[in-house]
């Protein structure tokens, strides 16, 4: 049989303190966003063309494009946000909102720009290499 959860007033104060830290580090790296967009989309379109992940005819429309994202990113409400991450969610246990909202876009919406030639690599590798370079750039 299995466990009944009750929550007492300790253990939801707990998840609670979980969730609001959850929260706020989304919201910190959002609004941290608007610093660096320009770096980083710069950053983020350089290193899928190096690692060969995107092929690309413009790599200046690339960065355009990324850039476009990080600006809608800045301007979603909670509901888009995780409307666009839903189908890559569980793609990493513990997932940076800005990396996993750009490595959405890449793989479901990128492929469509008339200057991308073909997306290569799992998503996994998207992931990495997106993150890899918001690590360096957002303070979060």
């Amino acid at each position: 049989m299995g466990k009944v959860f009750r929550p007492s007033t300790r253990e939801s104060s707990i998840l609670s303190k979980i969730e609001s830290s959850k929260e706020h580090k989304r919201r910190l790296a959002i609004s941290s966003l608007r610093d660096c967009m320009d770096t980083l989309s710069n950053a983020v379109a350089m290193k899928l063309v190096e690692n060969s992940l995107v092929e690309t005819t413009n790599k200046n429309s690339l960065e355009e494009q990324i850039r476009s994202c990080l600006e809608k990113l800045t301007r979603a409400s909670d509901f888009d946000i995780d409307y666009q991450i839903a189908p890559v969610r569980n793609l990493v246990p513990d997932f940076n909102i800005v990396s996993l909202y750009l490595t959405a876009f890449i793989i479901e919406k990128l492929l469509d720009h008339k200057d991308i030639v073909d997306i290569f690599g799992s998503d996994e590798d998207i992931y990495l290499t997106v993150n890899q370079q918001v690590k360096k750039h957002l303070p979060v």
